[in-house]
This record gives C-alpha cells, sequence and structure tokens, in this order.
C-alpha cells in the first residue's frame, strides 16, 4: 500500500517531485535543523505526510497521488517560479505514521508536515502553523446506518468511539466527556484504532459496520458519504466548530513560516485550487464487506470454538484466522472458487489432502487445514525471523496470496530503501504496493481490519456479560 521516497539530507536531488518524475531512493533519513535559507543551501525542503486515500498515496502505475502531495507540488512551484534548475529546491515526500508526524519534524527529519492537522493549543506548544488552509471546521459525529440513532451529543454518553489515538478527535471527546460528567451520565468510551489507521479507514470501517461511530471533520465526511453509503453524517452533532487546518513547521523559522503564509493563502479549500483538488479523489476506493450484520455475527459465532480449538493447536491467533477466512469467504463453508478451493478456508483439495485433516468439504476439517497450512508457512518461512508474532502472521497472509519467494525479494528490497524488512505496515507494504500492486496489500489490510473488527465485537461480547445480573439469560 505504501511507498517510501527516501532522500539525501545533503546532497541535492536530481528531480522535483512531480507527477510525470519517477520514484527514486536515496538514502537514511539524516537529522538536519534550520530556517528555509538553509534548506535553499542544501536544495532540499522534506515534507513528513501520512499515506491515506485522501492526502497522499501510490496508484497502480507508481505515481504519487493525492491532495496534500499536489498542494505542495503547487508550492514546489511557487519557491521555483523563474529559477533555473539548478537554482531550484526540491520538495521531498516522506510519509510517516500520524503518531509520528510531529516527533519527526522536532527531530529534524523533515521540515514540513502536511497532513490535515488541526492547531490545538497542544500541538502550538511543540511546533509553528502556517495560515490555515481551512477556519471553523467542524467535527461531526458519523454512524453506521446499522448502529443506534442518535438524538444529539448526550446519546453518545456510554456508547464507544473508534478513532485514531493521535489525532484532536480525542481531545474533542475529553471535552464531551466533561459535560457529561457534569450531567451524570456515563462517559463517551474511546476506541483506540491502530496508529496506521487513517480517517478515511476508519469510515471505510463504519461503513462496513465494522464500528458504530467514529468523529471525522466535516469535510471529509462530505466527501466519504459520496463513496460509502452507508454512513450516517450527524450535522447536528458537532464536537468541535471552530477548527483550523494547517501546515506546521518546526518553531523559530519564520523564513520558512513566510513563503508558507503565501501560499497558503492562495491555495486552500474555498480557492479554485483547494476545491478542485478535494473532489479529484472521490474514485478507485476498494471496500471491506460487512463482517458485522446480524447473519454475519451469527456465522461468526458458529465458527467461533472451531477456530479458537484449532488456534489452540496449532498456537495461532484464532482471531487472526477467522479474520482470514472471513477475507477468503465470508465464513461460507458453501463457497467454491474457479480454482477448486473449497469452504470457509478456500483450501484446494490436493492441499487438504497433503495436510491429512480429513474431509475437508466438512467445515471442521477445512478450518483444521487453513489454520494448520498457516502454521507450516509461518514455521518455514518466517519461524527464526526477528519479527513480532502479528509480523510473523501478517508476512504469512501476504506470502499466502503472492507466494513466499516474491515477499522475500521485496523484504530484501526494503531493507535496501532504509525500511524495516520485519515490519509489513508502513514498511514492506510500500515496496509491495509499487512492485506488485494492490491485491496482496489489500488482502493484508482487509484482513488485520476484520481482525481489529473481532476484537471489538469479543471485548463487548464480554462487557454485555459483565453487565448481565446473575440468573439473567446471556445472549450473545
Amino acid at each position: 500500500m505504501w511507498v517510501l521516497l527516501l532522500l539525501s539530507s545533503f546532497l541535492p536531488m536530481t528531480h522535483a517531485a512531480t507527477d510525470d518524475q519517477p520514484l527514486k531512493f536515496d538514502t537514511q533519513i539524516n537529522t538536519v535543523f534550520g530556517d528555509y535559507d538553509v534548506m535553499k543551501q542544501r536544495r532540499i525542503i522534506r515534507v513528513l505526510i501520512p499515506y491515506s486515500k485522501t492526502f497522499y498515496f501510490i496508484d497502480n502505475n507508481g505515481t504519487q497521488r493525492g491532495i496534500m502531495l499536489e498542494l505542495m507540488q503547487q508550492f514546489d512551484k511557487q519557491i521555483n517560479k523563474g529559477l533555473k534548475p539548478s537554482q531550484k529546491t526540491h520538495l521531498v515526500f516522506i510519509p510517516t505514521a500520524r503518531d509520528q508526524l510531529i516527533p519527526q519534524l522536532i527531530a529534524g527529519r523533515g521540515d514540513v508536515i502536511a497532513a490535515n492537522l488541526t492547531i490545538t493549543p497542544e500541538r502550538e506548544k511543540l511546533v509553528d502553523f502556517s495560515t490555515p488552509l481551512v477556519t471553523n471546521v467542524p467535527e461531526l459525529v458519523i454512524a453506521s446506518n446499522k448502529a443506534p440513532e442518535l438524538k444529539n451529543a448526550d446519546s453518545l454518553s456510554g456508547q464507544s468511539v473508534f478513532v485514531n489515538p493521535s489525532t484532536s478527535y480525542v481531545s474533542s471527546i475529553e471535552t464531551l466527556n466533561k459535560s457529561l460528567a457534569e450531567k451524570k451520565l456515563p462517559p463517551v468510551v474511546v476506541i483506540k484504532a491502530p496508529g496506521n489507521f487513517e480517517p478515511e479507514d476508519i469510515l471505510e470501517m463504519v461503513n462496513a459496520n465494522l464500528a458504530d461511530y467514529t468523529v471525522v471533520d466535516r469535510y471529509l465526511a462530505i466527501l466519504w458519504t459520496q463513496i460509502y453509503p452507508n454512513l450516517v453524517v450527524y450535522e447536528n452533532i458537532t464536537l468541535r466548530d471552530d477548527s483550523s487546518i494547517a501546515l506546521a513547521m518546526r518553531k523559530n523559522s519564520p523564513l520558512l513560516k513566510a513563503q508558507l503564509d503565501e501560499f497558503t493563502a492562495a491555495h486552500k479549500i474555498g480557492t479554485s485550487f483547494g476545491n478542485q483538488q478535494v473532489y479529484k479523489y472521490l474514485r478507485n476506493t476498494k471496500w471491506v464487506k460487512d463482517a458485522r450484520s446480524q447473519a454475519e455475527l451469527e456465522k461468526f459465532h458458529q465458527v467461533t470454538e472451531i477456530f479458537r480449538k484449532y488456534g489452540e493447536q496449532y498456537n495461532v491467533d484464532w482471531l487472526m484466522m477467522a479474520a482470514q477466512g472471513y477475507q477468503e469467504s465470508r465464513l461460507d463453508q458453501t463457497v467454491r472458487s474457479k480454482s477448486g478451493a473449497i469452504g470457509v478456508m478456500q483450501v484446494l483439495p490436493t492441499t487438504g489432502k497433503e495436510l491429512k485433516v480429513g474431509d475437508i468439504r466438512l467445515i471442521d476439517p477445512n478450518i483444521n487445514a487453513g489454520v494448520k497450512y498457516i502454521r507450516f508457512m509461518r514455521d518455514r518461512y518466517f519461524a527464526d525471523e526477528k519479527m513480532t508474532d502479528l509480523n510473523k502472521l501478517l508476512f504469512t497472509f501476504a506470502s499466502y496470496n503472492a507466494g513466499p519467494a516474491k515477499i522475500a525479494r521485496l523484504r530484501k528490497e526494503a531493507a535496501t530503501k532504509g525500511l524495516d524488512p520485519n515490519i509489513w505496515f508502513n514498511n514492506v507494504e510500500r515496496i509491495a504496493q509499487l512492485r506488485i500492486g494492490n491485491e496482496t496489500v489489500q488482502y493484508v489490510s482487509n484482513i488485520f481490519k476484520y481482525y481489529v473488527a473481532y476484537q471489538l465485537i469479543m471485548e463487548q461480547a464480554k462487557a454485555r456479560k459483565a453487565d448481565t445480573p446473575p440468573g439473567a439469560s446471556k445472549v450473545e
């Protein structure tokens, strides 16, 4: 999914970061400080940017795209207008996880943050901001169309809201919780999304009924409701209505701030360029399916004990295996593929025979085969690798989808680009997106989203049991 453009902090780049240029990998990111005059001398401005379907991504042709990318490419044109090639200062884009944007900027591993960053008092203590790209942005509550209806903000009392903890949305929920406490109402429960989930990833999960509620900026809600039809936007439930979004830079950078202020005033949302970019990215989005509908939940609960049994037998996270089963077949034992794969885990008859698990046309042996085979692949290719257990499974799934030899080559290439060959998300998956396209990246990503969803389901079931009075019937 994600491709990293690395740079040398001391040598000038040979080209500007524009759509018609190939991706270029240089060296490790070095620590360099200084204002715009130092950047001009080095002829490099490093832009920290989160990978997302809205702000920055790589298409199937290996071309960089996204609202923030194209915004900053316009900044590239502004600062280099009328200059000879030998005089130009080049922008280099460094995809960075959202929770690392400010730390990396402060550490001197980037010069500008282009990330839909909301100005908050806490952030202003750490970094400086440009003139806002947009002001008075409402933060709205978004729900799945299957979630309980909300009347007002107080209706969120006791509900779970799924957000990235690195966003300003968390502080908005904290403000709401103070208000709820004054009314002696239970607080909103913040469910923290994994750090690599951008707002539109969470909206994708809400759309697929994998989570009930989230909070996003209004313009993102409007943008993505045109793609995700199952979202309910509560225009009347605003957690914050005075947000301003801007570019960020290190403190004490007045020369860079002057350049960015001039630029943002001419390119903010509301200008012709800003509005054009917002509506340019309303296509080419893939959705996950609904893993939390009543019918799907029933299928999940029917196979829970089977996955748990073989997860324990082969010492594999059974929820992760259930997530793979959902990706493969929607947990439907009747599914048959054109290639002859059978059942929940989509096992080929030849593979089932080799695994000696019994008749894979039956659901128990089928799941047995799927879990056993994943354990076999994990042990054969990743047992001795210096990876977390989670990454060993993610790489196993990638190898299952694309082939272990191909994944091994991608890991080697990732290491040469300064990426961690032992981490899938944000690292090897970036090389995978560039070299083999979307299929494997989406396959692993979907499994992980289903895994997160199933964790939420299990936690909610546990909470319901805890709340059930002794002697009352317990319904899961």
